[in-house]
């Protein structure tokens, strides 16, 4: 498998990529490629191109939830295809992946929309939509949980703003839409989160459950320690050093305080636009 941070709250030193607030990550596996988050803006699609890669050919477009850092690149990604299209080039029609309450409506103090600005019905003449709350196998070892078991007490229980499910009644949002990857390599797991609004160590128990294998070989993406309780960060600090997994690249929604935290406990890596992993 080969990872690529399309885009990330960081670049790279001496590389000239753009930064956002947001996730974009391209994965590529056993011939496939699957985008994992849209980002804010198309930048993602601008720092695509100035690493030469295609975007055109994507098998799966995947969404770890439905808050604007993750989605709102969906209308320059239809905008890319639909050009392309104009062009006479060859372009992939992507199956896209989330969970159901991913494009769902959501407001926040004042804010009347922090979700998808494309609603279901529109995206479902752009791509194929697979909603799931079960896993999904994108690959034979890359897997879409679905929706996350949240077992533990310190963390997926406060919630942020409010979103009209899919019966249409409005509720506090609790984002049981976020999710995670999880890749199977024959030293254990890469598990690679958005935001971890649903818990990092929730996301990481789920993923070892539906992978059946304990053994995690790295973390990649957002943990959601943004200014967290002391409960929550000492318990995720304290989980870390049980689990010992080989590395951990936390970014996106973590903040310097969590990372010192955890940096005691594991082997805390840098990330930013531009960083390729293979496994």
């Amino acid at each position: 498998m080969k990872l690529t941070v399309l885009i990330d709250n960081n670049t790279l030193i001496d590389r000239y990529f753009l930064g956002e607030p947001g996730v974009s990550y391209l994965i590529e596996d056993k011939g496939k490629k699957i985008l994992f988050d849209v980002g804010y803006s198309d930048a993602f699609i601008t720092n695509a191109r100035k690493m030469s890669i295609n975007l055109l050919d994507v098998d799966f477009v995947v969404l770890s939830h439905g808050h604007l850092d993750h989605t709102w690149g969906l209308i320059p990604l239809v905008r890319l295809y639909t050009e392309a299209t104009i062009e006479g080039l060859s372009v992939k029609r992507p199956v896209l992946v989330a969970h159901p309450q991913a494009l769902s409506s959501r407001s926040l103090n004042g804010l009347a929309q922090i979700g998808s600005l494309i609603p279901e019905e529109k995206l479902s003449g752009h791509f194929d939509l697979r909603l799931s709350k079960e896993p999904v196998c994108l690959t034979e070892r890359l897997t879409f949980l679905g929706e996350i078991e949240r077992t533990n007490e310190f963390e997926g229980r406060n919630p942020i703003g409010r979103v009209i499910d899919k019966d249409g009644l409005e509720k506090d949002d609790l984002i049981i839409d976020d999710s995670a990857l999880a890749y199977k390599s024959p030293g254990g797991l890469i598990i690679i989160t958005g935001c971890s609004h649903a818990g990092i160590c929730n996301i990481v128990e789920y993923a070892r459950k539906v992978c059946e294998d304990d053994r995690v070989v790295d973390i990649i993406g957002g943990f959601h320690l943004l200014n967290p309780s002391a409960e929550q960060l000492r318990g995720t600090v304290e989980y870390m050093r049980s689990l010992r997994p080989g590395s951990v690249h936390a970014c996106h929604c973590t903040d310097l305080n969590s990372k010192i935290g955890l940096s005691k406990v594991v082997d805390l890596r840098e990330v930013g636009v531009g960083l390729t992993f293979e496994y």
